[in-house]
């Protein structure tokens, strides 16, 4: 049995890999997104256009406006002469930001009394908004400090696992999980509903393999698959684009195996319902979009409702983002690891188990 399971493994890799088609479309999202993610899916503001109505007469209006234009976030400056002006370039999106210098600026400055800075954020851009506010504010502070006001405290910001907050040591970890779930899926998923369009189906099951071993051999070459892509796009961001790898290559690997069974489960529940591979595209992305939106990875799960919260739990993509993380960033071994690993596991049974269920039911 264990020979025609390898046959069975032997005969979906060649499948796969049998054409070109095949071989592209388990290649190129791999390189195109590992090219184009670290670069487009950051929420870092950068040449952002800054508009500043400065009503100050004194040095501390020209020294903001200065210091303002040498940012880093900031690369446009617009110049207004009045609050209708102003209005004016927020509505037409011209400037992400608007910075009003108040007439007596200068003069509180000077004599060491609280100075307020009025800061205007498109709304339609909020979190682009906030985060250039954010930037701005900073400098703002940082000339009311040298020159003399005091701040209400004085707070030093200590960044752990990712000291300068680099966005790309945020993706790319995360782009593992990503990419690899849309490459296990789609193999594992188009498997059966390959076999039922071509008509090969019943000759399968009329060989001697039970369906135990037929869904092992259509689930192990996705597991396989998954753990290529993700040993590649690992590499990338260690070698190509420096984040760091601190953890445990067994640890990684340990998750990219168990996260492969769980998707799997996925992809063969998805196939046994699916009498056609279009239909088993639709299940993928039908699963996959839910996925990423509940991950954490978009946003986090602690501020979701508990309902959905809930349902994040039972998301194996939940897990493997933090333990890429983890191994990534944070050095984690392997008791912060079982963690995660186990109700990876967990799922894994679970999708595996449904899947065989519904598959013998299929052909019963």
């Amino acid at each position: 049995m264990i020979y025609r399971l390898i046959r069975l493994i032997r005969k979906e890799l060649q499948a796969l890999l049998g054409s070109k088609q095949g071989r592209m479309i388990l290649m190129m999202p791999v390189i195109l997104q590992t090219a184009i993610f670290p670069f487009a899916a950051t929420l870092e503001v950068k040449n952002a256009s800054l508009a500043i109505y400065n009503q100050d007469d004194g040095v501390a209006g020209r020294e903001l406006i200065e210091r303002l234009s040498h940012a880093a976030a900031f690369t446009h400056i617009i110049m207004v002469h009045s609050q209708q002006e102003l209005n004016q370039t927020i509505d037409t999106q011209s400037a992400l930001l608007a910075v009003v210098l108040p007439m007596n600026l200068s003069r509180h400055l000077k004599a060491h009394l609280p100075a307020q800075v009025q800061m205007v954020v498109d709304g339609r851009r909020s979190n682009s908004g906030q985060i250039a506010s954010a930037y701005a504010l900073q400098v703002v502070n940082d000339y009311g400090v040298e020159s003399g006001a005091k701040p209400v405290a004085n707070i030093t910001l200590r960044n752990l696992s990712n000291p300068n907050l680099e966005y790309k040591w945020h993706v790319l970890p995360s782009l593992v999980a990503i990419i690899t779930t849309i490459g296990c899926l789609i193999v594992t998923a188009l498997s059966v509903a390959r076999e039922r369009e071509e008509g090969t189906f019943d000759q399968l099951l009329v060989s001697p393999l039970t369906p135990a071993y037929i869904m092992a051999g259509k689930a192990i070459p996705g597991v396989m698959v998954a753990c290529v892509q993700g040993s590649f796009i690992a590499s990338v961001a260690h070698w190509l684009y420096g984040v760091p790898f601190t953890g445990s290559l067994f640890l990684l690997f340990a998750g990219m195996v168990g996260y492969g069974l769980a998707l799997a489960g996925v992809g063969l529940f998805i196939s046994s319902i699916s009498e056609t591979q279009q239909q088993a595209f639709l299940g993928v992305f039908c699963f996959m979009t839910p996925a990423v939106m509940l991950s954490g990875y978009v946003a986090p799960i602690e501020n979701m409702p508990i309902f959905l919260q809930w349902v994040a739990h039972l998301n194996p993509l939940t897990y493997f983002i933090l333990i890429l993380k983890g191994v990534f960033l944070k050095g984690l071994g392997f008791a912060g690891a079982w963690a995660y690993i186990w109700p990876l596991l967990l799922i894994a049974f679970a999708s595996l188990t449904s899947a065989l269920y519904l598959f013998r039911r299929h052909i019963a």
